[in-house]
């Protein structure tokens, strides 16, 4: 089992930035892929960023979704067991309640129990 917990969000302006952490504890050595999902209201939850450790290299491989590509970076801490989710030029249609999933090679996924990101001036 992995118990995620997110925290960072809030109330920012548009334009502005946020930076989110997941703190991920219990069988973390089982994990492969860390990433952020999000949903908005009346909407279905949504990819945005995911980072895998390479087994051979230990090199990082991220990917994106074509909305947030430029804008949010993914990054994790080994050490902490911690992903993080730096978000920049947030926008009003950025505001959603943002998800941290781990995925495990048993091929099980996690999420926490979320935090609200509010965009708006």
């Amino acid at each position: 089992q992995v118990q995620l917990v997110e925290s960072g969000g809030g109330l920012v302006q548009p334009g502005g930035s946020l930076k989110l952490s997941c703190a991920a504890s219990g069988s973390t050595s089982s994990i492969h892929t860390m990433a952020w999902d999000r949903q908005a209201p009346g909407e279905q939850r949504e990819f945005l960023a995911a980072i895998t450790s390479d087994p051979i290299t230990i090199d990082d491989n991220t990917d994106y979704a074509d909305s947030v590509k430029g804008r949010f970076t993914i990054s994790r801490d080994n050490a902490k067991n911690t992903v993080y989710l730096q978000m920049d030029s947030l926008k009003p249609e950025d505001t959603a309640v943002y998800y941290c999933r781990a995925s495990d090679w048993g091929g099980r996924n996690y999420w926490g129990q979320g935090t609200q990101v509010t965009v708006s001036s």
